[in-house]
């Protein structure tokens, strides 16, 4: 039966893996995700779970533990944020090519330099070609939904891959939103038990793991490990489905706002969303037919659902939290221009914006559709990317 409390987005992810209960849990505490770790040892500390807790000595450590964990057939989720993402960079690679089912909150923080602990999606772009699922929330109610669907989607048995939950930091991770929960049981059920693949600790059937891979395999090897994202739209947007019969609150891998009719939109990850709503409702009231794509699934792309919402568009606009320095445009841009490429010749622009937390304003985002109304109607203007919201 589900109930409804007031949390922040840090203990919306606490909460949801006090419910999961996993076996194991290997973390180190980073500003804006530290409350994830701090919130569940308490949960730890008064006996309301009974998972190993391990307070390592590092992000890397943490991931390294959380691989060994789950390779002797542990359940496993764990937390971080930004340049503990990145401290993790290693071992993120080889937690996805081991096929280890880990779930991991990532509240999206700047990395440095210059230091900064506010948000941008700069750590989860880095660890974008990782083999990582990446699913990103819009807000609170999203990050306690996202984190227990993101334990069914690591476990299918077509699926086996780790998984990020991605929010952004301080904007949601701090926000204190209405939350409607689940019960344990409720939970518990959703999830199923845990049935780990191949354990190490089954001795009667023993295993080599991560052995050395040189010329003569290596490359089959990478070629088998990349036919499995095939299997994961399907599985992300079974698991919403269910998880929609279940509470009410259904899920898919890209959620589409006004677009069937809309001439220009706008094409998203996280946050901004909500707010991007707004605008879009505000410019519909005015007779601009805008509309708004909010991508939750970014890794794997879900090439045919983006193609297939935005094509008809006469112009598109691609808003990225992130700078990819000395590219031509930012990833979000990029994988939506390459997966338009042969299907429309609509115009494709690119928005930075929000970096290391600066905000992004309603006038800003109408700022932005009037662009690529303009655009639409007069075409590119040099080189069609654009930088929102930086002083003179």
């Amino acid at each position: 039966m589900a109930e409804t409390v007031l949390l922040e987005g840090n203990a919306a992810v606490a909460f949801a893996l006090k419910q999961v209960n996993p076996d194991v849990v290997a973390a180190y505490p980073i500003t804006p995700a530290t409350e994830v770790v701090q919130e569940f040892s308490n949960y730890v500390a008064n006996g309301e779970v009974d998972t190993e807790f391990v307070a390592v000595e590092s992000e890397h450590s943490a991931m390294s533990a959380c691989i060994g964990a789950s390779c002797a057939g542990a359940r496993v989720m764990t937390g971080t944020s930004s340049q503990g993402l990145a401290l993790m960079w290693e071992m993120l690679y080889i937690a996805s090519s081991l096929r280890r089912p880990i779930v991991m909150a990532v509240a999206n923080r700047a990395l440095s330099g210059n230091i900064n602990i506010h948000c941008d999606h700069s750590d989860a772009m880095g660890a974008r070609d990782s083999g990582w699922i990446q699913l990103f929330c819009e807000n609170t109610q999203g990050i306690y939904d996202t984190t227990i669907q993101a334990v069914r989607v690591a476990e299918n048995t077509n699926v086996q891959l780790p998984v990020m939950v991605c929010y952004d930091g301080f904007v949601i991770s701090h926000a204190v939103e209405v939350v409607d929960i689940l019960s344990d049981a409720e939970v518990r059920q959703f999830i199923g038990p845990f049935e780990p693949v191949a354990p190490l600790l089954d001795i009667r059937n023993p295993k080599t793991i991560g052995p050395l891979d040189l010329q003569d395999y290596y490359f089959e090897h990478k070629r088998n490990q990349a036919e499995v994202y095939k299997n994961v739209e399907a599985v992300v947007e079974d698991v919403g489905e269910a998880f929609g019969k279940l509470s009410g609150r259904q899920y898919g891998v890209v959620d589409a706002y006004r677009l069937e009719d809309a001439e220009v939109g706008i094409v998203l990850l996280g946050s901004t969303a909500g707010t991007a709503k707004d605008v879009v409702d505000s410019m519909r009231a005015k007779g601009h037919k805008v509309g708004l794509l909010s991508i939750r699934m970014f890794v794997p792309f879900p090439v045919d659902k983006i193609v297939g919402a935005i094509q008809h568009l006469k112009c598109i606009g691609v808003m990225d939290r992130h700078a990819a320095l000395g590219s031509y445009g930012a990833p979000l841009f990029t994988a939506v221009r390459s997966a338009l490429y042969g299907k429309t010749t609509v115009p494709v622009l690119n928005f930075m914006y929000g970096l290391g937390g600066r905000e992004i304003t309603m006038a800003e985002i109408e700022g932005i559709f009037t662009t690529l109304e303009t655009t639409a109607a007069e075409g590119v203007k040099g080189e069609g990317i654009y930088w929102i919201g930086v002083r003179e």
